[in-house]
């Protein structure tokens, strides 16, 4: 009874052991994670090579499970659930496979040509896939990778489940190294940046001996198998015969998704040619070209474009995508420049940094310091002799046309004196310029002018500024003398314009004068003439007042003398006008007539002193006197007076106004 209650809860809990022992064959994977699948033992033994159990062998299976249920053999398999790949976006992600193919000897990367799918493990090792870091890139995107198969480096994070501590070292180093180089993300060259990539291969065979540059290969769109799309697919490049090493194929504007472990890219300037200016290209690199110089030029080579030399067409002004790696680009102005003999003055293009003035010797023994200007022109066509030439402008300066002009103005100062240097600057420029030229032209350099400072003493030495000072003087006194002769012929114009201007004054003056001559002579014309007719006028009407008074006379005499008759002649009248002025004078004097005292003389007895009486008496004596005279002698009336009085009387009947004033003279 105990013996078999015992076996059968033995059985029982066998078989509640093999219940749960097969439930435990059940696998349930996340939809957001994978299995990978490691078989503890197989019939079929264990891997003998590799770390993935191709057919069936004890180790890590090729395949993983995806989400969901799964039921696996328990005891036998064991399931390691990780998490599905993701690459972000714009990221790039690396793979490095633990398992498959030995990489050659000449590689640094596995190679991808034939496998495409790294999510098929079985498919990748039989179609050759090798271990090691990978050529292929993954962009963005969710993968589910076998982890123990493939490791897969991301900028986040390393997608890997860890076999041993060493194999974790290495990957994490090489994302360190990737890290470095920017490889997590594209190469982006910006347009406004006027930058270009230069590409280094770290994969492929080296370059031939003497070669520094690898050559353009393929990358041709329309020919598949070659075109590896600016270093984006490793592989296609490779079978284009690409080689390792600094490419001179370059890249420009535009996102390039390039796997650094394969090439790194450099960032560089672009070459600008700016106007002006030429670009004389030495390419390093390229195959050698025909001389293209000719049998006088015997310098150097000149070759055609992209050979390898002195390249026989300048670039023009613009921007270039050149690499300079493979070679360089040497500007050379074409716009004259300015070339100075003058320590303290450097010109734009500093040429002339190390030059100063020439020392000359002058035949009068004086070491003056000579500064000199030169303008040069290259012409853009012979720019690329000029550099197989010389090398550089520069070195063309100081290694050649320095000693050469420094030469040339020394001898002109042996020939001429302190003096003369100085005087006859002109005439030595024209004369530099023009036997300089030819010396230039055969540099392949235009002389365009050739330009002469001011002399100065060395220093210390202060007999030459002696002699400056002695001719500044003297040209001083020159001018002063100069200037005396110009004052007194000043002086001199100025006396003759004085006169001038005083004629022209009298000259107006003098025309005025005869104008008012001329004038007043007219005028007195005019003058005399209305004298003469005011003359006449006047001696007309003379001649009639003169008529007038006479006729008026002649009235008041026969008035007159009928009064004097009337009266007693001319004596009585005389008295009578007498007394008539004396009565007037004594009316306006208020004088009494009458005497209101009497004095009487000691006279005659009855006479009295009054004036009036002695008057009255003597009128009145001269009155009867005349009469008395008169009617004594018997006399008539002269005939004179009787043809006056008949004239009269004649012009009385004529002129009634003036008989009438007759008439009233004679009443």
């Amino acid at each position: 009874m105990n013996v078999v209650a015992i076996s059968l809860m033995c059985l029982a809990v066998v078989g509640v052991f093999l219940f749960f022992l097969l439930l435990s064959g059940i696998r349930f994977i996340p939809n957001n994670r994978i299995g990978v699948v490691e078989k503890r033992f197989s019939g079929k033994g264990s891997v003998k090579s590799g770390l993935i159990a191709l057919n069936g062998e004890a180790g890590y299976q090729p395949q993983v499970l995806r989400g969901g249920l799964h039921y696996l053999m328990p005891v036998q398999y064991v399931v390691h659930t990780m998490p599905l790949v993701t690459i972000s976006q714009g990221k790039i992600g690396y793979i490095f496979a633990r398992d498959g193919l030995q990489l050659d000897p000449a590689q640094v990367l596995a190679s991808n040509a034939v496998v495409q799918d790294f999510q098929d493990v079985q498919a990748f090792l039989k179609n050759g896939g090798q271990r090691g870091p990978q050529r292929r890139i993954l962009r963005e995107g969710t993968y589910a990778f076998n982890l123990v198969q493939f490791v897969v480096i991301t900028e986040e994070r390393v997608f890997s489940l860890p076999l041993s501590r060493e194999d974790s070292e290495v990957i994490l180093r090489m994302a360190e190294v990737i890290k470095e180089r920017g490889g997590f993300r594209p190469v982006v060259i910006k347009d406004t940046d006027d930058m270009i990539g230069i590409v280094t291969v770290h994969d492929g065979l080296s370059l031939g001996q003497g070669e520094i540059i690898a050559p353009v290969v393929g990358d041709d769109p329309t020919e598949e198998e070659t075109y590896h799309n600016k270093f984006q697919d490793a592989d296609h490049f490779l079978l284009a015969g690409g080689m390792r090493g600094r490419q001179l194929q370059v890249l420009v504007e535009g996102t390039y998704y390039v796997n650094r472990l394969f090439a790194t890219v450099e960032m560089i300037k672009k070459t600008i040619i700016e106007v002006g200016n030429v670009g004389v290209v030495v390419s390093y690199t390229g195959t050698a070209g025909t001389d293209l110089s000719g049998e006088e030029y015997r310098h150097g080579e000149l070759v055609l474009k992209g050979n390898r030399g002195v390249w026989s067409e300048a670039l023009m002004p613009g921007k270039y995508a050149f690499n300079t790696y493979a070679g360089k680009v040497i500007t050379v102005p074409t716009t004259n420049f300015i070339l100075k003999w003058i320590r303290s003055e450097v010109g734009s293009h500093n040429f002339d940094e190390n030059l100063s003035e020439v020392s000359l010797i002058t035949k009068d023994a004086f070491e003056p310091s000579l500064p000199l200007s030169v303008v040069v022109h290259i012409d853009y066509k012979k720019a690329p002799l000029v550099i197989q030439r010389f090398g550089d402008i520069k070195k063309l300066v100081e290694q050649t046309l320095d000693p050469m002009v420094a030469a040339y103005f020394k001898n002109i100062g042996q020939t001429r004196t302190l003096i003369q240097l100085l005087q006859e600057r002109s005439a030595i420029q024209q004369q530099a310029s023009s036997e300089m030229k030819l010396k230039f032209e055969h540099y392949n350099l235009q002389l365009e002018e050739v330009l002469i400072g001011t002399p100065a003493s060395p220093e210390g030495d202060v007999q030459i500024e002696t002699i400056l000072t002695q001719l500044r003087s003297r040209q001083v006194a020159t001018e002063q003398v100069e200037t005396y002769n110009r004052q007194q012929t000043a002086a001199v114009k100025e006396r003759e314009l004085r006169e001038a201007e005083s004629r022209a004054q009298m000259q107006t003056k003098m025309t005025e004068a005869e104008l008012s001559i001329s004038i007043q002579s007219n005028q007195g014309k005019a003058e005399y003439q209305r004298s003469i007719q005011q003359a006449a006028q006047i001696r007309a009407l003379a001649e009639a007042e003169a008529e007038k008074i006479a006729r008026i006379g002649i009235a008041q005499a026969l008035a007159t003398e009928e009064q004097v008759r009337a009266y007693g002649g001319p004596q009585f009248q005389v008295t009578q006008q007498v007394l008539n002025r004396f009565s007037e004078a004594i009316q306006e004097s208020g004088v009494d007539v009458v005497p209101r005292v009497m004095v009487a003389g000691n006279g005659e007895q009855g006479s009295s002193g009054n004036v009036m009486e002695a008057l009255l008496t003597m009128m009145l004596s001269d009155r009867f006197s005349a009469l008395s005279s008169e009617t004594t002698a018997g006399q008539e009336r002269s005939p004179e007076a009787q043809a006056m009085r008949q004239q009269i009387y004649d012009s009385m009947k004529k002129k009634p106004a003036s008989g009438e004033s007759a008439e009233k003279s004679k009443k």
